[in-house]
Order: C-alpha cells, then structure tokens, then sequence
C-alpha cells in the first residue's frame, strides 16, 4: 500500500509539470525509480527486484517506439518505465490500456478545441496526464476487485 500512495505521489508532480512546463523532469524520475527498486527489493526480496525490473523494460518498451517515431517525448517512455518500475509487468500491461484510452479522449477533445482535425495536426499533448490516469485507474480497478 505505500507503493501505491508513492506512486500517486510521483504521478501527481508528473501530471503537474507536463501540464504547466510540458516536461516531465528526470530530477523526479530518476530518484523515484531507485525508490522504486529499492522498495520493492525490501519488500519483496530478490522477487521483488525482478518484478521492478521486468515492470520497468515493459514499461520502457510499449513507448519506445512511439518515442521513436516522434509521437512521444522521452519523459514520457521513462515515466511509464517508472509506473512498471513500482508495480510490475502485469501492472504496466493494465495501465497502458487505459492510457490509450484516455489518450484518444484526449486527442478527441484538443481536436474539437482547435476545431477541427486539420488545424490540430503538430499539436502535441502533456501525454504525462495519459499515463497517469491510466495508472490511475488501473489502482482503482485493483481496490474494486480485492
């Protein structure tokens, strides 16, 4: 349980500075995933470290590639990293359904506010509030299933 509230944590200063400064800053990344890998390692013993870690390459690899073709921003692929880093693979799978999800409503309403398809081609999206409601809702589906 206090994975999880360090995690909302993490994601809420996430959200915040994609939305304000549109970067979502290594300065909290990075401590974050050695947070992320020690806690699950004393909690969970050498387990609890290859699930962080197999949490985090699952992570890092279902952004890469829109990373890759421009589609996303580094801060991005890492703080999806992050969230499997924090809660494992099967965890970072869920998220990233529901990412995608609010992703295209997203995507849906800066296309409506620009009005039109058209004169949002270029725009980019904080993508770091995707991510975060996705991870968001994948706790609460965990809470309502236990």
């Amino acid at each position: 349980m206090p994975i999880n509230v360090i995690l909302l944590m993490i994601l809420g200063v996430c959200v915040v500075t994609d939305i304000r400064k549109r970067k979502i800053y290594n300065k909290v990344i990075f401590p974050s995933l050695i947070a992320a890998f020690v806690l699950n390692t004393a909690l969970g013993g050498f387990r609890g470290f290859e699930e962080a870690f197999l949490g985090f390459i699952v992570g890092f690899a279902l952004l890469l590639i829109p990373y890759i073709f421009g589609g996303m921003g580094a801060g991005d692929v890492k703080l999806m990293a992050l969230v499997g880093a924090f809660k494992g693979y099967e965890f970072v799978l869920e998220s990233f359904i529901y990412m995608a999800v609010i992703g295209g409503i997203l995507a849906i309403g800066v296309i409506i506010m620009r009005g039109g398809f058209r004169n949002s081609l270029g725009v980019g999206m904080p993508y770091g509030v995707a991510i975060a409601g996705g991870a968001v809702m994948a706790l609460l589906m965990d809470v309502t299933l236990l």
